[in-house]
């Protein structure tokens, strides 16, 4: 007879996510969620388009991490039910999904308890990420577009919404940059431990000779601010640009000049923007980026100063921070948390959980220490 017993695992699961839920806060979220949604209701909303933006996207973040809460709790209550029905009547098929189900929700569970580690300034805000190919040629522009993917399809597994900002094709292979933006609850705080060089190691597909090519990308990620107004830039501190977008090989995609390039002259921080429909739409979404650099780096000038007064500076730890090796042993790397797949094709393909749960719980750790 079937006798399926997972009360003890079942019950360690829900002992952990109550303490998530403490963390969390879920009545301080409901209470959120009303008062969003009040606001979100007024006549006059969006008389203020900028507002009204931050509001109901304020608010359909904090749904979303409710539904999920919610979500969690329910299919707890469901798998206990799942388990008492294979033990009933003795089915194997239901003790099958009922392990697969508590295998699934084991990950998920794990997941938000990672994000409850998420408590930085930032954290919860959707996140910008830019990529920029490195040395290396072909193989790194190539390299480049791979990691680009790479994030897209790690954002489409969890279904969180994305807006390519800008790209720059290659005249060979790949980009030689790309700006896109993934707006989702803890966006920023999650995909942030990404930031830094990620270095490939393979035999060149664009040479003859057969020999193994290192290339290099860079990953930068920023917070998404819905109005940096804490930066002011005068107009004589910036150079506009405009230009027709384009597409590989120099394809026009656009019969205007609506792309915009912004360059902040003293600082010499370049943001370009192509994918809205107009200049006007460009050169706002470009601004917005800009101030959220310029807001970025200032915090980390006094930061800087503070360590330096007090006689202790490190190197950033999001210099180089993962390999990935496509000859001989298959693997990818994480050179700051050890953590390693043999699986690099799955890795591109956007598996990259376990290496981003890895880096918040590393990054974490000096402050606990």
């Amino acid at each position: 007879m079937l006798e399926l017993d997972l009360s003890a695992d079942i019950q360690a699961l829900r002992h952990t996510f109550g303490d998530i839920s403490e963390v969390v806060d879920v009545s301080r979220l409901r209470d959120d969620i009303a008062r969003l949604s009040e606001e979100a209701g007024a006549p006059d909303l969006w008389d203020d388009t900028e507002n009204a933006q931050k509001v109901t996207s304020a608010l359909s973040h904090r749904q979303s991490e409710l539904a999920r809460i919610t979500g969690i709790a329910q299919r707890l209550d469901d798998l206990e039910v799942l388990v008492d029905l294979a033990n009933e009547m003795g089915d194997e098929d239901s003790a099958q999904e009922a392990r697969a189900e508590l295998a699934a929700l084991t990950d998920l569970i794990n997941q938000l308890e990672v994000q409850t580690l998420l408590d930085g300034e930032y954290d919860d805000r959707s996140a910008i990420i830019t990529i920029r190919s490195g040395a290396g040629g072909d193989d790194a522009t190539d390299f480049a577009e791979m990691l680009m993917r790479m994030y897209l399809r790690w954002a489409e597994r969890h279904k969180y919404p994305v807006k390519v900002m800008d790209t720059s094709y290659a005249e060979g292979a790949g980009i030689k940059s790309a700006t896109f933006e993934i707006d989702a609850p803890y966006a920023f705080g999650t995909i942030s431990v990404e930031a830094g060089t990620h270095r490939l190691a393979r035999i060149s597909p664009f040479g003859s000779a057969d020999k193994r090519q290192t290339s290099f990308a860079a990953v930068e990620v920023i917070p998404l601010m819905e109005e940096a107004t804490e930066v002011d830039i005068p107009e004589s501190d910036i150079r506009v640009d405009v230009f027709r977008s384009s597409g590989p090989g120099g394809q026009s995609v656009n019969t205007t000049d609506s792309a915009v390039r912004l360059t902040h002259l003293p600082t010499g921080i370049v943001v370009s923007m192509q994918n809205e429909k107009s200049q006007i739409q460009n050169r706002a979404a470009a601004m917005r980026v800009l101030q959220t650099r310029l807001l970025l780096l200032q915090k980390e000038q006094e930061a800087a100063k503070k360590k330096e007064l007090a006689g202790n500076i490190t190197a950033s730890w999001g210099d180089q921070m993962r390999s990935y090796f496509l000859y001989g042993q298959q693997l990818v790397k994480d050179l700051r948390t050890g953590q390693e797949s043999g699986n690099p094709a799955a890795v591109f393909d956007g598996d990259l959980d376990d290496f981003i749960s890895a880096g918040i719980r590393w990054r974490k750790r000096p402050s606990e220490d």
